[in-house]
């Protein structure tokens, strides 16, 4: 199955640290004149708000621009998005629970298998945490979304 150009969701609690990183370092990676690149969240806490303090201030030290505004998770995102790539294993859960059906369910992995394959790990939740907690969540989705854009930049030669 080809998917190009990719539809690519990033899914996490609240909306304002992981999954909004993880958008923003993809698009900046990425043509996103052809990808489809969206982030949302599975709790209405911080809906309409930007990400939070420590995001932004890591993504503008790296140079990343982010115009992210929280929104929830719905099941209409299985419609439009090819891949959902969610954060932690409770994030999993949730998504998974709100599948319809086999295809739904296909569509979704957590992130860090991207770089640790099969192996399911968590992306930790920096909220409410310290610089060097972002640092760790930047890092590890920095490279996870390296792997991402690779592949498809890959897909899209063939």
């Amino acid at each position: 199955m080809k998917l190009f150009p990719p539809k690519i969701l990033f899914v996490c609690l609240g909306n304002i640290c992981r999954s909004p990183l993880a958008e923003a370092l993809l698009k900046h990676k990425t043509n996103t004149q052809n990808w489809l690149i969206d982030s949302a969240g599975l709790d209405s806490w911080h809906l309409g708000e930007p990400p939070c303090d420590l995001t932004r201030r890591i993504l503008t030290e790296n140079g990343i621009q982010t115009e992210h505004r929280a929104r929830l998770f719905n099941t209409k995102d299985f419609d439009k998005f090819d891949l959902i790539y969610v954060m932690d294993h409770q994030n999993l859960q949730q998504v998974l629970n709100m599948a319809r059906n086999d295809n739904d369910r296909a569509k979704v992995n957590l992130i860090l298998n991207e770089i640790f394959p099969g192996e399911n790990l968590d992306v930790p939740d920096p909220y409410m945490q310290n610089q060097a907690a972002i640092q760790q969540v930047y890092h590890l989705l920095d490279a996870a979304t390296d792997q991402i854009a690779q592949k498809f930049n890959h897909e899209n030669k063939r």
